[in-house]
């Protein structure tokens, strides 16, 4: 938008400042990074450290098993402990062809014969594709 005044043309200040958005902005994030870490899971597992660890980016369908095999499942965001036998029409029917993915994050207590009853159970509703979750081995040493 232009406008003249004795003779000269001139155009309107259209500037936004964008101090106080950049501030806003730089105070979400610090508050969403020192917040992302107690969003995890409120169970305490001691879960195995592996050294090749791929990052969950989604929120995806979780089941824990805690040292004294109790198995939590989480689909909704909140874990709810659920009976063993209960797990399969829990996670409910899946599509053939489907790609459905779940998640078991087992304390490394848990001995292989509860972890191998609920994989049973994960295989029973028609999910095939079953990760482990583990941590990174941290080993400062090599380099």
């Amino acid at each position: 938008m232009a406008f003249s005044a004795r003779g000269r043309t001139q155009t309107a200040l259209a500037d936004i400042n964008i101090t106080p958005l950049v501030d806003v902005v730089l105070v979400l994030l610090l508050i969403f990074m020192l917040t992302a870490p107690v969003l995890q899971s409120g169970i305490e597992v001691a879960v195995p450290q592996t050294r090749t660890v791929e990052q969950i980016t989604e929120q995806r369908t979780v089941i824990t098993i805690d040292r004294d095999q109790n198995v939590f499942l989480n689909n909704t965001g909140t874990d709810r402990a659920i009976n063993i036998h209960d797990l399969a029409n829990a996670l409910g029917p899946t599509l053939p062809g489907s790609k459905r993915v779940v998640y078991i994050r087992a304390d490394k207590q848990v001995q292989f014969g509860a972890f191998a009853s609920v994989m049973d159970a994960i295989k029973q509703a028609g999910i095939t594709n079953i990760s482990i979750i583990t941590h990174p081995i941290e080993n400062s040493s090599q380099q």
